[in-house]
């Protein structure tokens, strides 16, 4: 049964952290390159979209303990794990959706994303990227690490399989329910330019899973 996104990591709080890392390919290689890709200067500030507990987070603050880090997340259990973990760290979090949050304009030095936005339709994303563009500095960017379709087929299977059973369930309201509909990079990466980005590059890559960069 298809379950709302925030019910969704509510229910699976415990042991989350462990799954992550042991159970997602890669995990440990890819959280701590994304955290050498965030700004190192001091004081940096960071937008954290899906931050859940925070694992991008335990490498960034050993490279930067200084950085401003806002987060973004649907469940307030994830929120109070991360807030437990930093006690000494400046951040702010917001429960909500990055759709529906403001970001501000002009006010962060870099965002970051992990192994969350590989629900949603390119469509839906361009007018978030779009948002998130226009809340970084002059030059500033945003690092996406996620999982992608490896191909338009494998995309539009996602799709499909989640319409069907959106319809099996008699669900017609449009909240967002956990199933995951990756893009590919291409799709991904046409979205953020629509979106106002100058230049996406892949960063890196283990398997499904790609970081990508997007510059202002």
């Amino acid at each position: 049964m298809l379950e709302k996104m925030s019910t969704f990591f509510e229910n699976r709080l415990d042991g989350y952290d462990e799954h992550m890392m042991t159970n997602i390919e890669s995990a440990t290689e890819f959280y701590p390159f994304t955290a050498k890709l965030l700004p190192s200067a001091q004081n940096s500030s960071l937008l954290d979209l899906g931050c859940g507990t925070g694992l991008e987070l335990e490498a960034y603050f050993t490279l930067c303990p200084s950085a401003k880090v806002t987060g973004i997340d649907l469940s307030q259990g994830m929120l109070d794990a991360l807030k437990d973990k930093f006690t000494d760290k400046e951040i702010s979090l917001i429960t909500g959706s990055y759709f529906d949050v403001p970001f501000g304009e002009n006010v962060f030095d870099a965002a970051v994303s992990v192994e969350s936005l590989h629900h949603f339709t390119k469509e839906e994303k361009v007018p978030l990227y779009a948002k998130l563009c226009g809340a970084l500095k002059e030059n500033g960017y945003f690092i996406l690490t996620d999982y992608f379709s490896l191909s338009d087929e494998e995309e539009q299977m996602h799709r499909k399989n989640l319409l069907a059973l959106k319809a099996e369930q008699g669900i017609t309201d449009d909240d967002f329910y956990h199933y995951d509909t990756p893009l590919t990079v291409e799709h991904e990466k046409e979205a953020l330019l629509e979106a106002g980005f100058v230049s996406v590059e892949v960063m890196g890559s283990w398997g499904a899973t790609y970081c990508l960069k997007a510059v202002k």
